[in-house]
């Protein structure tokens, strides 16, 4: 499939911060794909968005959405783009209805066909049922429902969603996976931003690793997770232990990567269970303790630790 969004090396400074919040990012979206950004709070995820989306200047750097520049051609970039940000942006007092219909009009819709849309997009989030409400009665997932109802309107080929299950009941997050997953089927392009690794793996075909502003990985969530092999062991080891024992546990079966740090011994291994018990017969036998020991089995949660050191909800 062609890309329908190309990104060149994107930076973001802000005035007076010591640091870019983007720094050089580059990257390419598929038509008909759902790719996730997967990073914590502060990764630069929103930024990026609010730049493809038009609403902040690159410092430096590129990126197209459907062919149109995003600098030159912003006004192009906006009809293409829906964006439902990680903020809800609704009118309280408003009915849900009344909400949408505000918005398709700032979209340059009208008459029946913006009744339509509007009446679209209410069903398609299930909330038509409750279209003459106000807003400010809804949950926290209802009102999610009608904010990514809002993105819609336009029938954009290109979704941005950045964060959009923060602060929503179990059966609103399930009920915006179903929307998103319909959505994708039918053809619409989706850019999905979360520091929930569960959902980047339920529903992106591909997916950015983000941290300080950078990509540090990018591949399919199946791909980043099989890196890691079998899991990782974190093991609590004595300031005073023997080098010679870090090199004893890097020529082990199955390790493919070691790391000591700070009283902590970091192991990649192809099959977690079946490296441990030769970790431990190698300690036993220097007669050297272990203080703590944890395995990590793999996932997208794993991947991230693993490559900054971090956790992705830290």
């Amino acid at each position: 499939m062609p890309n329908i969004v190309e990104a060149d090396q994107l930076v973001k400074q802000y005035p007076g911060s010591p640091e870019p919040s983007v720094r050089g990012l580059s990257f390419a979206i598929q038509q008909g794909e759902i790719f996730g950004f997967l990073g914590p709070n502060g990764a630069g995820k929103t930024t990026t968005i609010s730049m493809l989306s038009c609403l902040l200047k690159p410092t430096e750097g590129s990126a197209t959405i459907a062919g149109f520049d995003l600098i030159h051609q912003s006004s192009n970039v906006k009809r293409q783009i829906g964006l439902v940000p990680q903020d809800l942006a609704l009118y309280p007092t408003l009915s849900a209805r009344d909400n949408l219909s505000f918005f398709g009009r700032v979209y340059g819709l009208k008459g029946s066909e913006l009744r339509q849309r509007v009446k679209d997009a209410l069903e398609m989030v299930g909330l038509f049922d409750r279209a003459n409400d106000a807003v400010e009665t809804f949950s926290g997932g209802m009102k999610r429902r009608v904010n990514i109802a809002a993105g819609l309107l336009h029938n954009p080929q290109v979704l941005f969603l950045d964060e959009p299950t923060v602060g929503v009941d179990p059966q609103s997050r399930n009920f915006i996976f179903e929307n998103v997953e319909a959505l994708n089927r039918d053809g619409l392009t989706v850019l999905y931003t979360t520091h929930y690794m569960e959902e980047a793996q339920r529903l992106c075909g591909r997916v950015a690793i983000i941290d300080q502003g950078q990509i540090i990985a990018l591949d399919t969530p199946k791909a980043l997770i099989e890196s890691l092999g079998g899991g990782i062991i974190h093991l609590g080891v004595p300031p005073e232990m023997p080098k010679s024992l870090v090199s004893e546990v890097e020529h082990l079966p199955d390790v493919q990567h070691v790391t000591h740090t700070d009283g902590k011994l970091g192991i990649t291994a192809q099959h977690a269970q079946r490296t441990l018990v030769s970790v431990i017969k190698v300690f036993n036998d220097a007669d050297v303790s272990i203080t703590s020991l944890e395995i990590l089995e793999p996932n997208l949660e794993t991947v991230f630790l693993h490559l900054t050191g971090k956790r992705l909800r830290n």
